[in-house]
């Protein structure tokens, strides 16, 4: 398996994090963002979209050389979606970081998915990302693989698979899962215990 999906399972510590103070400002302005104030919007912008780049860095890290145009494309993407909301609710920096969880995800399996696709000749959907963004077979077969286990592991057990989407795809720490689930970090840490044993499995049975 590739150094992405064993981070997943454990055998790699994943990323993190911001300072205290600069996560409390991004709360700050992602809730005035919610009010309907554009000023906090103009300033948030840099904040998260340097954090954004992170998380697509580490996305990318372990793909083909020539990655860093590979992120730009997903970190546009990942942002376009997450501003574009009219009416965003965003209760705190982890909040904000789950739902981006959640897209990134979702662009880089549609992303494989169409590779996969247009590989066999199927051309089903296409992915408006930039050319250089395009995933090799194996890493696409890989996400595609991540994903589809994390949607047998949610008919298991939803919050376990939430964990591992927001520890794989966003990067969040125990604290941070822990506030976006609402529930302990002891929870959340045998929930992740749990679905790193049980993907373990699942991947190993698919490769």
């Amino acid at each position: 398996m590739c150094r992405k999906l064993l981070r997943v399972i454990g055998y790699e510590k994943a990323p993190m994090d911001t300072s205290s103070a600069s996560a409390e400002r991004v709360t700050q302005l992602l809730v005035h963002w919610s009010h309907g104030d554009d000023a906090a919007l103009r300033e948030l912008t840099p904040l998260i979209y340097e954090e954004l780049r992170r998380l697509a860095h580490y996305q990318m890290s372990g793909q083909r050389p020539g990655h860093t145009l590979q992120t730009t494309a997903l970190v546009n993407e990942a942002y376009l979606r997450l501003t574009s909301q009219t009416s965003p609710s965003w209760q705190s920096r982890a909040h904000f970081f789950a739902v981006a969880a959640r897209a990134m995800r979702q662009i880089l399996v549609n992303y494989a998915k169409s590779n996969q696709a247009q590989k066999r000749g199927g051309g089903a959907f296409k992915v408006e990302l930039d050319e250089t963004a395009i995933v090799s077979p194996e890493e696409s077969k890989e996400i595609v693989d991540l994903h589809e286990a994390l949607e047998r592991l949610a008919t298991l057990d939803s919050r376990k698979a939430q964990v591992v989407e927001l520890k794989y795809f966003g990067g969040l720490n125990y604290d941070e899962m822990a506030e976006v689930l609402k529930i302990s970090r002891v929870t959340v840490r045998r929930d992740w215990e749990f679905a790193r044993a049980w993907l373990h499995t699942e991947l190993h049975n698919t490769a």
